[in-house]
């Protein structure tokens, strides 16, 4: 076997590990909203409204990508789950497509692009960690038809594009155009991606010396990228810029634990380290340090959602390693290739373990043996049972945990499972959904607060919640968990 097909055979292995998690497309997280957002485009492509409750808002959920995807499922008939293992299939092409090419900006070594596929999803830490725009094996198995996986794959290729571009690999103006409206999409699609992006571009920028001539395309391109996410008519993309603040408390957790999840990407330092040594203005520690200033702000300030930036300090790293161990594979002394070759191979290793929770996302957990079945997170079981009574559009009375997964199958809740930025009321719905579930709540206030938001149904535990015994309600369905659905009379 050549030094190139071990790593490739690695990297195989876990994408076909990738594309049979999509079949099952396991729910834990934020995969109902998504699948809410292809729901009411399927049904008012140009108007769709509030995805999760009965209001007339724009939301940044609606992107360039979902937009795509709600067309497909009004062209197609497929339910918002299909199409989303759908769109899941083509994110993940995406991605690694551009890893391949930005890659190939680095070094011209075979082996370096399936090595950064296997660094990127498996050298992380041994403390189990998912969310969204992180590329983890584990949270990329739970992420993987998020909107957040597509923006990382194009932010690979925005890499690409422009690196060649300020190396003078392509001329006239239509690349750096082409970079603009990219880079505009990619910050659309997902915000803190974008973020992301946006340091990794300016990495590539300012590593390549890049005179006044590229300067003035470059600025060109941004000018035009700006033109587009202005122009952008489902949500107001500068509106966002205010929405910080109100994230910071739903970010904190991304500052605890760092050593646990993340001591793997050490080696990825030391690579980082290597670079420097040879190069002051080598792209993939400029990246880096932008990467850790801005997290290191983020957490010194208070401002917690600036932590969904860690990415681009873990990416450049982990392709730094990469990059340096396909080198020394290839062409270096026997010694520095066996040195490589343990390390890295470890640190692959004790990362695959891990994760090897994943595995359970194919086979389930009952074919898991024990130690790997501490690893693995039970998915969520969903609320596809009420759909025998609870048809599009109906209003749903839910606590929060029930809110972020019923609407994945047409009906409204009360109050959003999530923050909303453009929901104005958001404050007086989630009082109402808390005054209706409280221990002291009479008939009368449970009426109003159903005459007021329109709703036609409750789920709930029953005595649990004081709803057994409301005259107001009729029992009409169980679901698992001792959960009850309760038809509101008249």
């Amino acid at each position: 076997m050549t030094r190139t097909a071990l790593p490739l055979t690695g990297a195989a292995l876990v994408l076909i590990l990738l594309v049979l998690v999509t079949v099952r497309l396991p729910w834990i997280g934020d995969l109902g909203i998504h699948a809410a957002t292809v729901e009411r485009l399927r049904h008012g492509l140009l108007d769709p409204g509030n995805p999760l409750v009965d209001a007339d808002t724009p939301s940044p959920y609606y992107s360039p990508w979902t937009v795509l995807l709600g067309a497909l499922a009004k062209a197609t008939g497929l339910s918002a789950f299909g199409v989303l293992r759908i769109g899941a299939l083509v994110a993940l092409a995406v991605l690694v497509t551009g890893v391949w090419r930005y890659v190939r900006t680095l070094s011209a070594r075979a082996a370096a692009p399936p090595l950064a596929l296997l660094c990127l999803l498996l050298l992380w830490g041994t403390t189990q960690f998912s969310w969204s725009g992180f590329l983890g094996l584990h949270s990329l198995a739970l992420t993987v038809a998020y909107p957040s996986v597509l923006a990382l794959g194009l932010a690979f290729h925005l890499w690409a594009w422009l690196a060649r571009a300020v190396r003078g690999a392509t001329r006239g103006w239509g690349v750096w155009l082409g970079c603009g409206v990219l880079w505009a999409v990619v910050l659309l699609v997902h915000q803190y991606s974008g973020v992301v992006a946006s340091l990794g571009a300016l990495a590539v920028v300012f590593s390549a010396r890049a005179g006044r001539g590229v300067l003035g395309r470059l600025g060109a391109g941004a000018a035009l990228g700006v033109l587009v996410l202005w122009a952008w008519p489902y949500y107001d993309f500068f509106a966002l810029l205010g929405a910080g603040d109100g994230m910071d408390a739903v970010h904190r957790s991304l500052y605890r634990d760092l050593l646990g999840r993340y001591w793997l990407v050490l080696v990825g330092v030391a690579a980082l380290v290597m670079r420097w040594r040879r190069d002051r203005r080598d792209v993939l520690v400029l990246f880096f340090v932008l990467g850790v200033v801005v997290f290191a702000a983020g957490g010194v300030s208070g401002h917690w959602s600036w932590g969904r930036v860690l990415p681009a300090a873990l990416i450049p790293a982990q392709l730094a390693v990469a990059v340096e161990a396909a080198q020394a594979l290839e062409s270096g002394r026997r010694v520095v290739r066996v040195a490589w070759a343990g390390v890295l191979g470890v640190a692959l290793v004790v990362g695959a373990w891990g994760q090897a929770g994943t595995l359970g996302y194919v086979a389930g957990r009952g074919l898991l043996p024990g130690a790997v079945e501490e690893k693995y997170r039970e998915p969520w079981e969903g609320y596809r049972w009420i759909r025998r009574w609870v048809g599009y559009g109906d209003v749903v009375m839910a606590r929060e945990f029930p809110a972020r997964q019923i609407p994945a199958w047409g009906a409204y809740t009360v109050a959003p499972g999530y923050p909303d930025f453009f929901l104005d009321d958001e404050g007086e719905r989630l009082a109402a959904v808390r005054a209706y579930f409280s221990a002291g709540a009479v008939g009368s206030a449970r009426r109003g607060i159903e005459r007021e938001y329109g709703v036609r149904w409750v789920v709930g535990r029953g005595e649990r919640d004081g709803l057994r015994g409301d005259p107001g309600l009729r029992r009409t369905g169980r679901g698992p968990g001792g959960e009850v659905l309760y038809a509101v009379v008249g």
